[in-house]
Parts: C-alpha cells; structure tokens; sequence
C-alpha cells in the first residue's frame, strides 16, 4: 500500500527527492505520514483537496484487501 501513495504522491509532487515517508502501525491501524516541501503542497492536496480526496479513496478501497485501516497525513516540512 505505501508502494501506492509513494507513487501517486510523486507523481504531482515537483520536488520528489525532498518527500518523507514515516509508517507507524498500531495492531491493524498503519499511519501513513507524508512530509512534503512547501512548494508541492498545492500540487499534491489539489484544488478544494480533490487529490488528497482520492487518494485517501483508493487506499481505503486497497486496504480492505489487507484487512487494516490505513491514514494518510500530509504535511509541510517545517510543520510540527
């Protein structure tokens, strides 16, 4: 599944060589934090949060294979 957001997310992203990824799992729940320059915040998120929107659709349809529930974080480097 993380094969999945890395490839969506570097697809809009301008910069991705400066993207973090940090995977937590907690029993069946995997937090997905994506750490993005703030150049391609905009890019990424998409107008009114239209990429971001789908992008959390597909993984919750991905994650029903894999019997766990995936979140996806985005933020900006820098951000705390």
């Amino acid at each position: 599944m993380t094969e999945l957001i890395k490839y969506v997310i570097e697809t809009f992203a301008e910069y991705p060589d400066r993207i973090d990824y940090a995977v937590e799992e907690a029993g069946r729940t995997v937090t997905v934090t994506v750490t993005l320059d703030p150049a391609d915040m905009g890019k990424v998120i998409g107008k009114q949060g239209k990429i971001a929107k789908a992008l959390r659709t597909l993984i919750r349809a991905g994650s029903l294979k894999e019997n766990k529930k995936y979140n996806l974080e985005i933020k900006e480097r820098g951000e705390n």
